[in-house]
C-alpha cells in the first residue's frame, strides 16, 4: 500500500510541475484514447455483424444489375462506411489539439517565469526553474499525446479503408 501511495504522490508532483495545462492535456489524452479503443472494439466485435447484415440484404435481392439495384448497393455501403468511420474525425481533432495544448502550457510557463523576473529581478532561481518546468513539461506531454495518436489514427484509418473496400468487394453485381 505504501508503494501505491508513493506512486500517487509522484504522479501528483509531476502534474503540479506542469501547471494547469497539463490537466487539460491529460483529459484530452484520456478522451482520445477512449475513442481509439472504442474503434478497435468496434472493428473486432461490431463490424462483422454490420457487414453481414448488409451482405445478407444484398444477397436477398433477386436482381442486382439495374440502376436501382446499384443505388441500393451504394446505400448499403454508405451506411456501413459511416459506422466504420465514426469518431475518426474526432480522433484526428484530438491529435491536432494536443500539441496546441502543449504550446499553451509553454506560454503559461513562460508567463510564470516573466512574473518571477518582474517581481524578484531574477533572484529566485527556484521559482524560475518551476516556471521553466511549467513551460517544458506540457510541451513534451502534448507532443507525446499527438505522436501516439498519429500512430493509432493511422492504424484505425487504414483498417477503416480496408474494411470498406472489403464490403464493396462482397457486394457483387453479378446477378
Amino acid at each position: 500500500m505504501h508503494a501505491l501511495t508513493d506512486a500517487w504522490a509522484a504522479v501528483n508532483a509531476f502534474m503540479a510541475s506542469g501547471g494547469p495545462v497539463l490537466f487539460l492535456i491529460a483529459g484530452l489524452t484520456f478522451f482520445m484514447w477512449t475513442l481509439i479503443f472504442e474503434r478497435v472494439f468496434y472493428f473486432n466485435k461490431g463490424l462483422k455483424g454490420d457487414v453481414q447484415g448488409a451482405v445478407d440484404q444484398w444477397e436477398g435481392r433477386s436482381e442486382r444489375k439495374s440502376w436501382g439495384a446499384h443505388q441500393i448497393r451504394h446505400a448499403l455501403i454508405s451506411r456501413v462506411s459511416e459506422k466504420i468511420g465514426d469518431n475518426l474525425d474526432m480522433i484526428q481533432a484530438c491529435v491536432a489539439l494536443a500539441p496546441l495544448f502543449g504550446l499553451l502550457g509553454t506560454v503559461w510557463g513562460m508567463i510564470n517565469v516573466f512574473e518571477v523576473l518582474a517581481i524578484t529581478g531574477g533572484g529566485d532561481a527556484k521559482q524560475m526553474a518551476s516556471g521553466v518546468s511549467m513551460a517544458t513539461i506540457p510541451t513534451m506531454a502534448g507532443m507525446v499525446t499527438a505522436l501516439s495518436g498519429v500512430f493509432a489514427n493511422t492504424y484505425i484509418s487504414r483498417k477503416a479503408e480496408r474494411e470498406t473496400q472489403l464490403l464493396e468487394d462482397h457486394l457483387t453485381m453479378d446477378h
